[in-house]
């Protein structure tokens, strides 16, 4: 299978499951308009907007990103704590509320990462280019400046407009091996000592604030997603992509930016979108999972239990973690989007253990961070909120709806790929973890490639988190299925 297949396989996937996969002429005619007045007239300038263009900014994304949203600087204080700030890219300046970029996106909510490629939320010309942090370029960003105390808190925090430029735009791989001390510093960090001594300072941030939410039942697992390899245009595997240290630490400076978000949002009297993971309705098989491997977790929902059954687990087990942890996220559930009024009670977020929660941090790929941008700019400039709350609630449940559905396409495109992949091991045997129990059936999940498919025969008694040998029966490329029986 070629890419070129894999993509219009993609297309069509987006397509069924209620997703643009293309850009209107009106989207595109916008996008050329906005980059012909930034030509003209240059970024915007005001006297609420700070010239921080000098500080040492850097992003750490994947080698091949180019929707770069976020950047981060940081800076040791006479009392101990430590100035964290987060610039995150200032999309709102390029997108107008209302217009056809705008309706595009509110359409979509998100951007689409399928093992054909990606299906961004916003035109590259935006995305990719005019309002991405790249290396080199200025440009305009909200930035969440938090003072991290020693214990992992943020004891105070502010947000404001500000001129930036990326000095630095750095990989998760390379990134992770010289922090583990496993190769030598990415080129960029050899030559300069101030950037090793920001990563080395981000790094004790991030593992304090870690620590921080550790203590408050935060949940550590470690899941892989599955990237596609080509060789020649042809696909040849879907091998598993791991989180490292420099992706742990990146994830943590983005929870306390968020948490710091809806604080100020709350603090300010406006709405807000609030992201919400509820107490997990399989608690019970969750217990069962820890009684198997000798642990009692308590009847009622516990996070702070649950954190530490999986901490002693990796410790005792670390080969198996991967698969206990896939069991677990999988039995957690999905997070939704919730419209809060001004005044709310906070809504919490089990996984994470923070009751203060609101994607911000991505304004390039989901829509509810361009809308939380906004709504953060109006409350900066003393104005009235944007939207209603009534307004909110109805971006909320598209939002919700359509990450459900990139997640299905993003799943089925990945289970054409397998598919192709293993049409010729019919009758193979394959280690595998069950990781779904349906009215649509019992799904497991094999390592090479990683991918889910449906037992369907001997799947009696199996529960999620089981694992068991599985014989492949059948494939489809066409109707996106791999079926397993029990072998």
């Amino acid at each position: 299978m070629d890419a070129a297949e894999l993509a219009r396989i993609a297309a069509l996937e987006m397509q069924t499951h209620g997703l643009q996969p293309d850009f209107g002429p009106d989207v595109l005619r916008e996008v050329r308009a906005s980059a012909d007045h930034l030509a003209a007239q240059g970024l915007e300038r005001g006297a609420d907007i700070r010239d921080l263009r000098q500080r040492l900014w850097f992003s750490i994304d994947n080698d091949d990103t180019q929707d770069l949203d976020q950047l981060s600087w940081a800076e040791e204080q006479p009392d101990g704590q430590v100035l964290l700030a987060v610039a995150v890219a200032d999309v709102d300046a390029m997108v107008r509320q209302d217009g056809a970029v705008d309706a595009h996106a509110a359409v979509n909510t998100t951007s689409v990462y399928t093992a054909a490629g990606v299906f961004p939320m916003l035109p590259t010309l935006l995305s990719n280019d005019l309002t991405s942090l790249h290396e080199g370029r200025e440009r305009l960003a909200v930035v969440v400046e938090m003072r991290i105390a020693a214990d992992g808190s943020v004891s105070s925090s502010q947000l404001y407009r500000a001129a930036v430029s990326n000095q630095a735009k750095l990989a998760y791989n390379s990134v992770a091996a010289w922090l583990e001390g496993e190769a030598a510093a990415p080129a960029a960090v050899a030559v300069n000592p101030a950037l090793q001594t920001q990563l080395q300072l981000h790094d004790r941030i991030a593992r304090s604030l870690r620590n921080w939410r550790t203590r408050r039942g935060a949940l550590n697992v470690m899941t892989a997603q599955a990237r596609p390899v080509f060789v020649d245009g042809q696909l040849v595997d879907l091998r598993a992509d791991r989180k490292n240290r420099a992706k742990d630490l990146i994830a943590d400076l983005m929870i306390a930016a968020n948490g710091t978000t809806a604080r100020y949002l709350a603090e300010h009297g406006q709405p807000s979108l609030r992201r919400v993971l509820q107490e997990p309705k399989r608690w019970d098989r969750l217990v069962k999972l820890a009684a198997e491997h000798g642990t009692s977790l308590p009847p009622a929902p516990d996070a702070l239990a649950l954190d530490q059954f999986l901490t002693a687990r990796r410790q005792a087990a670390p080969a198996e973690f991967e698969e206990l942890s896939l069991s677990v996220v999988k039995l957690l559930g999905s997070g939704a989007y919730a419209a809060a009024a001004a005044g709310a009670p906070a809504t919490g977020h089990f996984g994470l253990a923070v009751n203060d929660y609101a994607h911000s941090t991505a304004p390039n790929r989901r829509y509810v961070d361009l809308v939380t941008q906004r709504l953060i700019k109006a409350s900066l400039a003393q104005q009235p909120p944007p939207y209603t709350i009534d307004q909110l609630t109805v971006i909320a449940q598209q939002c919700t709806t359509q990450e459900d559905s990139a997640s299905t396409v993003e799943r089925r495109v990945l289970k054409a790929a397998a598919a192709y992949l293993l049409h010729d091991r019919i009758g193979e045997d394959f280690d595998a973890v069950v990781t779904g129990v349906t009215p649509k059936g019992t799904f497991v999940r094999i390592v090479s490639p990683l991918v889910e498919g449906r037992v369907e025969r001997g799947f009696e008694g199996l529960d999620v988190g089981d694992t068991l040998r599985v014989k492949l029966r059948s494939v489809d490329v066409d109707q996106r299925f791999i079926d397993f029986e029990r072998a």
